[in-house]
């Protein structure tokens, strides 16, 4: 998306909180360096939802996979290449 980040992530021992920090970082410092700019880039907080089941996870992926769509950037989910959509058999299955 133009102007935030989903993503949908199994952790183990490490907390959200550093995993996040450092996908920002990173992504901040490329970003800048893309752009031909210094500085702040992603704002400071970030947003976590517990997964509760599998169910739960499937449904939070199909919303991640469809906000592009919402956004009327593209007309298929897996039209948009930063998606995990792009990696679905036809049966939505994720296959990576």
């Amino acid at each position: 998306m133009p102007n935030h980040l989903h993503f949908l992530v199994k952790i183990g021992e490490a907390p959200l909180a550093k995993i996040a920090k450092g996908l920002k970082r990173y992504t901040a410092r490329e970003a800048n360096k893309l752009l031909r700019r210094t500085g702040e880039f992603w704002f400071a907080d970030h947003f976590d939802v517990y997964m509760r089941d599998a169910e739960h996870e499937l449904k939070t992926r199909r919303y991640i996979e469809n906000n592009p769509v919402r956004a009327l950037l593209v007309r298929e989910p897996k039209e948009w290449p930063w998606s995990s959509a792009r990696f679905c058999d036809e049966y939505g299955e994720l296959r990576v």
